[in-house]
């Protein structure tokens, strides 16, 4: 009944510059402190208010997306206006829950897919398992990363946004197919980008665990994680 267009030709009625085509692509950030961060390194220029979030261009014309919420329906009301305005290469940048004793809080994991236990993914795709992320991209993500000091691992990630309802059940079952994380947007922002055609990849990095019920703390493990893998984020959409 509604299309993106729709949102962009409105915006675009506003303001005849809003265009994001010539773009190197766009960074999906869900942590306001990286946002901070990425301003020390990068000189960021706000752009206007044409998304549900807030936009920052850097030099390398990589757009920064923050301010649009969390979970999988919120990412993918964004990407959808992103790519309605011209992007076509999205990463996301975030935070997710061990689901293995080994993953340290720090260790960046690049999915190759996501397994779809939230709800948007089953608006854009078939039903299936899983849904996968941009081979090319995930890749070239990961051959970024391989300098950082971060740990790096590439597996599944488990999405599911009932965040309070993740159970001891599912976090065995999930572990014993070999899925690393558990998070809340992957396998709806991969939906998205597979349904209109577009590259999407995704860096997560572990915050807390599931494996053995580690409650979240500002570890300074993951700041830097965060900050590695925006970095490696950022060259890969403009290699």
């Amino acid at each position: 009944m509604t299309d993106p267009a729709d949102h962009a030709a409105y915006i675009r009625a506003r303001d005849p510059g809003a265009d994001l085509s010539t773009a190197a692509g766009a960074i999906l950030i869900y942590q306001s402190s990286l946002i901070e961060h990425a301003r020390t390194v990068h000189r960021l220029h706000d752009l206007g208010r044409w998304t549900s979030g807030t936009l920052h261009l850097t030099d390398e014309h990589v757009v920064l997306c923050s301010g649009f919420g969390r979970g999988a329906p919120a990412a993918a009301l964004l990407l959808e206006q992103l790519i309605a305005l011209g992007i076509r290469r999205i990463t996301t940048v975030g935070t997710a829950a061990a689901l293995h004793p080994g993953l340290l809080p720090g260790t960046i994991v690049v999915p190759q897919q996501a397994y779809r236990d939230e709800g948007t993914s089953h608006h854009y795709l078939p039903p299936s398992r899983t849904v996968a992320a941009s081979p090319h991209l995930a890749g070239t993500l990961l051959s970024n990363l391989a300098d950082t000091r971060s740990p790096v691992q590439s597996g599944p990630t488990w999405t599911t946004d009932a965040l309070y309802r993740e159970t001891a059940e599912e976090v065995r079952a999930y572990a014993s197919q070999g899925v690393l994380t558990a998070d809340m947007e992957a396998a709806g922002v991969l939906a998205v980008a597979e349904h209109r055609g577009v590259a999407a990849a995704v860096a997560l990095v572990v915050a807390d665990s599931l494996a053995h019920r580690t409650p979240r703390t500002d570890h300074p493990g993951t700041t830097n994680g965060l900050r590695n893998a925006l970095a490696a984020a950022t060259v890969a959409l403009t290699s």
